[in-house]
């Protein structure tokens, strides 16, 4: 079996043969697995990979209903924020198990679209700037580039700030001393 007939990839390649664009999937011999592995191998900025973070929602008889995030590569979801973009009010990470079972893919391979059930997604404003941006395509060792246009259309998502903000300090340009005093010594 070549590495493309992998039926997780098959399944990201027909989900968006059915909305009529072929992708270009490159496999890797090395995991791309994290932002920062897939940044590396590909040797574009971290913020133009596209994470597939998996979040759920639960209901009644401990039935979870699944989002799925498109963020930047650079960011990380803010739980409060996507709760109130999401109008859910009870919101969680999914667990590794759970992403797998609601989605159809492992974690690190996990793509924007072609899930297992339907799924809600949200997709982080911060990856519209970029020309290209770069997405899982069912395997930790293979992506795609896409453009963010496609990848909204493909992965039927909505774009809504859902990105942690990120952290300044409030004393930037004056000089801050810490000091922490330990059995009569400073430090």
């Amino acid at each position: 079996m070549s590495e493309f007939s992998h039926p997780a990839i098959q399944r990201v390649v027909e989900a968006a043969s059915r909305k009529g664009v072929k992708l270009d999937i490159t496999i890797f011999d090395e995991s791309t697995h994290t932002a920062e592995e897939a940044a590396a191998i590909v040797g574009v900025d971290l913020g133009q990979i596209v994470m597939s973070l998996v979040f759920v929602a639960p209901r009644a008889g401990g039935r979870l209903v699944p989002i799925v995030c498109l963020v930047s590569g650079r960011n990380r979801v803010d739980l409060a924020q996507l709760a109130a973009v999401t109008g859910e009010s009870a919101i969680r990470r999914a667990t590794a198990r759970e992403a797998r079972e609601l989605t159809g893919f492992s974690i690190g391979g996990i793509p924007p679209f072609g899930h297992g059930h339907d799924v809600r997604i949200v997709m982080d404003p911060d990856l519209c700037p970029y020309p290209v941006v770069w997405a899982a395509a069912g395997t930790d060792t293979a992506i795609f580039p896409v453009s963010p246009g496609a990848l909204r259309v493909l992965s039927n998502a909505f774009v809504a700030p859902i990105a942690e903000e990120p952290w300044i300090p409030a004393a930037i340009g004056m000089e801050t001393r810490l000091r922490f005093e330990a059995g009569g010594s400073t430090f």
